[in-house]
């Protein structure tokens, strides 16, 4: 065989072995794409679940306003902070306050408290007493905010009862992730926190193209949360994405195509889409020990974080449209009465933990691996254990609709609480009460709040 045809004869092998390669199916397992993605555009994708009722309506729940820049510039639309956080009126901004105003009213050596007696050798010490940390966390619903202002290390909120608030700015995480405006002339802008003077907000114009919101049943083995979710904190719409690993790469999976969720292990989860398959992810905080919790809008209770320690089971459904800027109202002050341990009752405006004093301001305490964040307008009582048994017995806490719930003494009910203020009517100042010598409160009904008052 001379040389010619042997050069066309192994040319001839290497054209077969290609076409061969190059068929449908003939790549190996471990030629798999790295990264697989399941979404809209995916062949395996279902259609992401309709919501009910007109499209303009059912957008309406979405956050919008209008933002001022430094340069003097304005853009206005439909809002999301972080770009892929917060984005609902039902959502949370946080911060630090950087002031406490109320401790004003109270003498400097009655917020102290006594530290706990330490036993050695059978002998008890006093560690003495430690001045009360009067520096408070700042959380509220931005539909209870008119606007935020921004300059040099301070930001100002501003409620719509008008009550503004002072924030460390360094300490507001929420803000310092930016903003992204869906501007209707624009486009959409990401906007630095350092670049924005003011937000303006205000009631949701025409958004457009607004994706579908996350609404479910979260399970815990004591009880089960129905409402709008955040997924470990900021998932919160069809079209964010769940990451992970599996056996064959990293994955990403729209919220959309996702039936349900449930822990597999202390670092993974089993994830069931809705056409049936069923997937085991690992790896990545979001289906793990990492996890930050769940938020639920569960409207009996205001909004609850399930902690991945006490989560089960999660269940999508379609939720509709949640709640308008316009839905709620601005907050009133507290007012109702405290009982002492004494036998005395003071009735006025009431100053809860020297910082709580409206109604959209919310409790925050824990129960069985579950925070509640109840706003105070839907709490008609607090009542509180014998001294004694503090430290062991729950709460027990009453709301307007009749329902008790047991919450550990933690939180906004434990031993940090800074007492209250009670502004007597016809009395110059207020009257100041330990959390030590406080057996009950009893809240008025307020005439309009969100979630709405129900029952007795």
């Amino acid at each position: 065989m001379n040389l010619k045809i042997l050069l066309i004869i192994i040319a001839l092998a290497l054209l077969v072995s290609l076409v061969a390669l190059y068929q449908p199916g003939a790549l190996s397992e471990n030629r798999r794409p790295v990264e697989q993605y399941i979404g809209p555009g995916a062949a395996t994708s279902p259609a992401p679940i309709p919501s009910n009722g007109p499209a303009e309506e059912a957008t309406q729940d979405f956050l919008y306003g209008r933002v001022t820049t430094d340069d003097g510039a304005t853009y206005e639309g439909r809002l999301r902070f972080g770009g892929d956080q917060e984005a609902f009126w039902g959502n949370y901004f946080n911060g630090v306050k950087d002031d406490n105003p109320w401790s004003d009213y109270v003498p400097p050596e009655r917020l102290t408290q006594k530290r706990r007696l330490v036993e050695i050798f059978g002998f008890e010490i006093s560690l003495g007493e430690r001045q009360i940390d009067l520096r408070r966390p700042f959380m509220g619903r931005f539909g209870d905010i008119a606007g935020i202002e921004a300059g040099g290390r301070d930001l100002w909120v501003t409620l719509k009862s008008g009550t503004r608030i002072h924030l460390d700015r360094f300490a507001a995480d929420d803000f310092a992730d930016g903003l992204r405006v869906w501007d209707g002339r624009r486009g959409v802008v990401d906007l630095d926190e350092w670049r924005i003077r003011a937000i303006e907000l205000l009631p949701t114009g025409r958004p457009g193209g607004a994706p579908d919101r996350l609404h479910g049943t979260v399970r815990t083995r004591h009880g089960e949360f129905t409402g709008f979710i955040q997924w470990d904190r900021e998932q919160c719409v069809g079209a964010d994405e769940l990451f992970g690993r599996t056996a064959e790469g990293k994955l990403r999976l729209r919220f959309d195509t996702i039936r349900s969720i449930a822990p597999r292990s202390r670092d993974s989860a089993l994830v069931t889409l809705h056409d049936g398959r069923h997937i085991v992810l690992s790896g990545t905080r979001e289906v793990g020990s990492g996890h930050g919790g769940n938020f639920v809008d569960d409207r009996r209770y205001g909004r609850v974080l399930v902690s991945w320690n006490a989560f089960e089971r999660v269940d999508f459904n379609d939720g509709g449209s949640g709640p308008a800027y316009t839905d709620f109202p601005p907050g009133s002050p507290l007012t109702g009465s405290v009982t002492t341990r004494a036998g005395r009752s003071l009735t006025g405006r009431l100053v809860y933990d020297l910082d709580e004093s409206e109604t959209t301001e919310t409790l925050d305490a824990p129960s069985r691996g579950v925070n509640y964040n109840i706003p105070f307008g839907l709490i008609a009582s607090i009542v509180l254990a014998p001294q004694e048994e503090r430290g062991a017995q729950a709460v027990r806490v009453t709301l307007h609709d009749g329902e008790e719930l047991q919450l550990e003494p933690a939180g906004d009910l434990g031993e940090a609480n800074a007492g209250m203020l009670i502004f007597v009517e016809g009395r110059q100042g207020p009257d100041y009460v330990p959390w030590t010598d406080i057996e009950q409160v009893d809240f008025d009904r307020p005439r309009a709040m969100y979630p709405p008052l129900a029952g007795r």
